[in-house]
């Protein structure tokens, strides 16, 4: 590997910030972390990097701060590798990296609250199914800790981008951002059919990004009877490499449900979605049909 000057003595602050992740395998290996990973073999299994490398890169973090090393097995002696405090405030820079290569690589560069079903991204969420959600909490719109998993069979997690309780406080020129619009329909349609979920064993939660007192103005505007759930730490998104777009200074979830059993296993993903009504009638098949948890 080519020898790295090393930036560390210069006044700019992004040149001292990529001094510690402006390798691109340390990036790689934050990715990883954040969705779940956290054993050197799964590691390097992931990413397929020669032991040496995924050794210097982790030492490298580890040194920084941005992971912490925690035994998990004694003889042989085991590590696993996690973000700290310091590693987690990395995840907005993931997101945008995500959000850019979405737009300016792969699409065509215009900011969408949506996609196409051809797209790498759609693909992306598509390949979750069969996956499992980590175990991280999300504040409610009470500002209370949360699993986003429920304790029911099933748990639907539809993701929007923003919902208020004034129309004065979305951000300027949001109705011509594909696929933006909806979202007070999409969570008065599943207050709606709350009933229906219930029923069928399902919980219902709605995920933004937006700061848990929004949440609950809007809750409380349209006598939501489900938690909206806040992920504005990005912590979930990041977990799950949840597409999305910027919009009023703020990364934004694009418009999208995923179905996932008490196992923390996501049965279903739907997206992109074009129709909110018929979005949620397909969670609610998916519920109806998904057969034993766990199966």
């Amino acid at each position: 590997m080519p020898q790295r000057t090393s930036l560390a003595d210069a006044d700019c602050a992004i040149a001292q910030a990529l001094d510690v992740v402006g390798d691109w395998w340390t990036l790689l290996i934050v990715r990883d972390t954040a969705r779940g990973v956290h054993r050197f073999d799964a590691l390097q299994q992931e990413l397929g990097v020669s032991r040496k490398v995924l050794t210097e890169r982790l030492r490298l973090l580890v040194d920084a701060g941005v992971l912490s090393r925690e035994p998990y097995q004694d003889r042989p002696p085991r590590y696993e590798y996690r973000l700290t405090t310091r590693g987690r405030a990395l995840l907005p820079v993931l997101i945008a990296l995500q959000d850019w290569g979405d737009t300016w690589v792969l699409g065509e560069g215009e900011t969408m609250a949506t996609t196409t079903e051809a797209s790498k991204e759609a693909a992306r969420v598509h390949a979750l199914v069969g996956t499992r959600l980590p175990e991280l909490r999300l504040l409610d719109h009470d500002g209370a800790p949360r699993d986003p998993v429920a304790g029911t069979p099933y748990t639907v997690l539809y993701f929007f981008p923003g919902a208020h309780a004034r129309r004065d406080a979305y951000p300027p020129g949001w109705a011509e951002i594909p696929g933006a619009s909806g979202c007070t329909l999409e969570s008065c349609t599943y207050r709606d059919r709350s009933a229906e979920f219930a029923a069928a064993g399902a919980t219902v939660h709605g995920v933004s990004t937006q700061r848990p007192d929004e949440q609950r103005a809007f809750a409380d505007a349209e006598r939501l009877r489900f938690p909206l759930l806040s992920d504005a730490e990005l912590e979930l998104t990041a977990a799950l490499r949840l597409p999305t777009f910027r919009a009023g200074g703020i990364s934004r979830l694009k418009r999208l449900t995923l179905v996932v059993d008490r196992d923390r296993t996501v049965r279903e993903a739907l997206y992109p979605i074009t129709d909110i009504e018929a979005s949620v009638r397909a969670a609610l098949a998916a519920v109806r049909n998904g057969g034993p948890p766990g199966a």
